[in-house]
């Protein structure tokens, strides 16, 4: 019997009274219990707000990729008594690299993005300058700081580490405390991996919190700086997200719910063709993955009405073969339902799709389990089902079996299969398997605001493509209406749950400081030097250079004409050119003036500035005729440590006229030595 722990304000707490066992799913014996009765729900909040969120906040949104990368590294050290644990829930070791192999890499992903697309600060910048007045002197920028609350995690049973991390990764990244509440169904592989990170040292005081079994009245505890990240099934999102207090306080609620998940079979896959043979590779992917137990798994399958019958004799082939048993087997393909209370569940939504359809795949009652008792287990065979009038059915759109279960249906053409999938009330996924462009827009178009995402896959991308039911960190997973409205991960997008976005006010100087980068019209900083000359760490944001003038002559033009090859009539024809409405007549290539600007403020010697990797932001302002004189103001807008060796610094280059009018402008990219 293994007593699942809570963490609380920094002490390991064991079950007591109020614990609640936990089975097996493969012998459906109980084998653990989790829960206290009384949570200490105010000295949790307490340690979190008071020790953890300022512990984060300290920290820039690097050190804290760094964080994130150090954990990630950590688990994946330490992920084989994981994998032991899981067992127990049912899966195999395949689903164990889904879950916990999958949680590592998303931290992964969320610690290289928080190094490459955010700043070395603590403020982050959302969007680019208004401009709020004539001359520039006040400005607006939106930016998002943390959250001075709490992150309230409630996770599913089916994917205890992946689950927990996909929502921590983006969490800590924001700066924010987390206290995590796991399915308790599966909650000993959760505390273990909670138990791994928190051993590691690597995370603060009061970063994270870990509540086995209920919440109590922690929800009611809540305010308006705090959030609630919820996974599961839509009638509890309903329950919780209506409570009094978070209503009262405002307090952000993410929701990630069941849904009816699809897949189209395109009008254009015929039997035979690599597109029909993908989409029934990936149909029984989902229904078996995870034994069905996947909030992306496909729920209804849609066929053009004329291959109905070949998509279903193909499917019952393959489901035929799913090796059913104990997942410890690494013979076997599909393990046990999480319990037996879920497998009974199962059962139950499987009744009320069969009354409008027509079970023509697996039988509950009649099959075979390797290595593990089938009546003590909760194990069920594949499940699939045929609606024959998909139209006048209701419950297969609304009933979601939370297991190896999928019906079949036809459509009459594209039409009306964008009006089936749509039918399901909002999504996680719904992926269309066809080799017609046009297909996939027309999806899109009329699907897209039914389904958080759309997985198109053919031959061309079949060898690359990650699946239907492979939520990705780099893309937002979550879903409108039944699915819940919410949006995790999605990258940056994911940190911003976590955060508030402020619009801020004020002079050139003021959002420069506030910012971190530096604003056109804020305070220009001499240095000591050329500042080609400086190392990364030596420069200052503001820092900046003035250029003496160069005057473009007709020779000039003519001569890069010559060189390049670019002989565009308004460099070379003062006629022609002056018929142009943007030009008074023969002008300098934009690209001899970003060259000759080069030439006015590179050192030329060898120095600590290593690369010039790029510009950004290039736009021509005024056109330059033979005879202007041309200079630069070169200033250092913002740095970007990449390790400890050289840091990106970029410049906001100025180039005017005689006049000083501004005839282009544009962000330079350099990688510089650090010291």
């Amino acid at each position: 019997m293994l007593d699942i722990q809570s963490f609380a304000a920094g002490r390991w707490l064991a079950p007591d009274d109020g614990a609640r066992p936990i089975e097996d799913a493969v012998t459906g014996q109980v084998m653990a219990r989790a829960g206290q009765a009384q949570v200490e729900a105010e000295a949790m909040l307490d340690h979190a707000r008071r020790v953890g969120g300022p512990a984060l906040r300290a920290l820039t949104f690097h050190d804290r990729a760094r964080m994130l990368k150090a954990l990630a590294l950590h688990l994946g050290e330490h992920k084989q008594p994981l994998y032991d644990l899981s067992f127990h829930t049912g899966a195999t070791q395949k689903d164990h690299l889904i879950d916990i192999d999958g949680g590592i890499g998303t931290m992964f992903v969320f610690a290289s993005k928080g190094r490459r697309e955010m700043p070395d600060a603590q403020v982050y910048l959302d969007g680019g300058l208004e401009r709020l007045s004539r001359d520039g002197t006040f400005l607006g920028q939106h930016v998002c700081t943390p959250l001075r609350g709490v992150a309230v995690h409630i996770n599913a049973f089916n994917f205890p580490v992946w689950g927990m991390l996909e929502k921590l990764a983006p969490t800590l990244l924001a700066g924010v405390p987390a206290i995590v509440k796991p399915a308790t169904a599966t909650c000993y592989v959760a505390e273990r991996a909670v138990r791994i990170i928190l051993d590691s040292g690597i995370l603060p005081d009061g970063a994270l919190q870990l509540v086995s079994g209920g919440l109590g009245d922690m929800l009611d505890r809540l305010g308006p700086q705090d959030v609630v990240s919820f996974t599961g099934s839509a009638y509890t999102a309903l329950k919780l997200r209506s409570a009094p207090n978070l209503l009262r306080n405002a307090t952000r609620f993410v929701a990630e719910q069941d849904s009816l998940n699809a897949s189209i079979l395109g009008p254009d896959a015929e039997p035979g063709t690599p597109e029909f043979d993908l989409f029934v590779k990936e149909v029984q992917r989902e229904m078996t993955a995870k034994a069905g137990q996947k909030c992306t798994a496909i729920r209804r399958i849609l066929a053009p009405a004329g291959r109905v019958d070949a998509v279903i004799d193909a499917l019952r082939g393959r489901l035929a073969k799913t090796v059913i048993g104990d997942p410890r087997d690494p013979a076997i393909r599909m393990g046990a339902l999480v319990s037996n209370a879920q497998r009974r569940d199962v059962l139950d939504k499987v009744a009320v799709i069969g009354a409008e359809a027509e079970r023509v795949a697996g039988d509950p009652d009649a099959f075979e389990v390797h290595g593990a008792d089938a009546k003590a287990g909760a194990f069920l065979p594949p499940m699939l089902f045929h609606c024959a009038d998909p139209d006048a059915a209701a419950r297969i759109h609304d009933t979601e079996a939370f297991g190896p279960v999928a019906t079949v249906m036809g459509y009459r053409d594209l039409d009306h299969a964008i009006a089936l999938v749509n039918r399901g009330e909002g999504s996680l996924v719904a992926s269309v398997i066809t080799h017609d462009p046009q297909v996939a827009r027309d999806v899109v178009m009329g699907a897209g605001a039914y389904h958080g995402r759309l997985y198109f896959n053919d031959r061309s991308s079949m060898g690359e493509a990650t699946g239907h039911g492979s939520p990705l960190p780099h893309m937002v997973h979550g879903g409108p209406g039944r699915a819940g409205g919410g949006e995790e991960m999605g990258g940056i997008r994911g940190v911003m749950h976590y955060m508030q976005r402020t619009a801020v006010q004020g002079s050139p100087d003021m959002l420069t400081a506030i910012g971190g980068r530096w604003v056109p019209g804020a305070r220009e900083i001499q240095g000591p030097a050329h500042p080609f000359t400086r190392t990364f760490d030596a420069l200052q944001i503001g820092e900046t250079i003035h250029t003496e003038p160069r005057t473009v002559t007709s020779e000039d033009i003519e001569h890069f004409a010559e060189f390049t090859g670019d002989r565009f009539y308004a460099h070379m024809d003062d006629e022609a050119a002056a018929r142009n409405p943007f030009f008074p007549g023969r002008v300098a290539h934009g690209y001899l003036l970003l060259s000759f600007a080069a030439g006015l403020f590179v050192e030329p010697a060898e120095g600590p500035v290593l690369a010039n990797t790029g510009l950004d932001g290039l736009a021509f302002l005024k056109p330059v005729e033979p005879g202007s004189a041309i200079r630069v103001r070169l200033t250092v807008k913002h740095k970007t440590p990449r390790n400890d060796e050289y840091g990106e610094v970029r410049w906001h280059v100025t180039v005017t006229d005689q006049e000083d009018e501004a005839v282009a402008e544009y962000e330079l990219l350099t990688m510089v030595a650090r010291g």
